[in-house]
């Protein structure tokens, strides 16, 4: 399994609210061949590490394609950038997040790029709550701990709640 991780909490001026960006991120992702088979619900989650900055819309898409981790990750790069994404300073608002957290259990050697299972994974409540929506049976690539461990050991200011369904694609509304 795949899995694309996306979030954002600032409007796009292209493509409207965050929830909106994020939707037309995972068209972006299928129209460049990286096809959504599921997503999760989406959650709106505090900014990590807490911060003045708005809350952030997060899902995690599981995927499938032929490219290797290092092709997904230059599609995934184009796709923030061609959304307006700027990259500067470390955990600042953005219009779009995307970010590979888990190809087929595959982990990284040393200076490996890109670096897998996603570095922070274990360390995110916006990461592991919309991944258990998909793999509820995940066990961490490199350590082996399933996904509800994780989850129970996240430290309790982090904040994300599901935000209610929507009938769509998968079961959730893109935008």
């Amino acid at each position: 399994m795949i899995f694309i991780g996306v979030g954002a909490n600032l409007p796009s001026p292209r493509f409207g609210p965050p929830r909106a960006t994020c939707g037309a991120a995972l068209a972006a992702l299928t129209a460049a061949g990286i096809v959504v088979e599921r997503c999760s619900r989406w959650y709106r989650s505090a900014p990590v590490p807490p911060s003045d900055q708005p809350w952030f819309v997060n899902a995690v898409a599981e995927v499938a394609t032929s490219e290797t981790p290092a092709e997904i990750m230059a599609v995934v790069l184009r796709i923030e950038r061609d959304f307006g994404r700027r990259r500067g300073v470390p955990n600042a608002a953005r219009i779009l997040d995307l970010d590979l957290l888990d190809y087929h259990g595959r982990t990284s050697r040393p200076g490996e790029e890109p670096f897998l299972p996603h570095p922070r994974i274990q360390e995110r409540a916006f990461v592991l709550l919309p991944l258990r929506d998909l793999a509820p049976r995940w066990h961490h690539p490199t350590t082996g701990v399933p996904i509800e461990a994780l989850i129970a050991g996240l430290p309790k200011d982090q904040v994300a709640e599901p935000i209610a369904p929507a009938s769509g694609l998968f079961g959730t509304e893109w935008s």
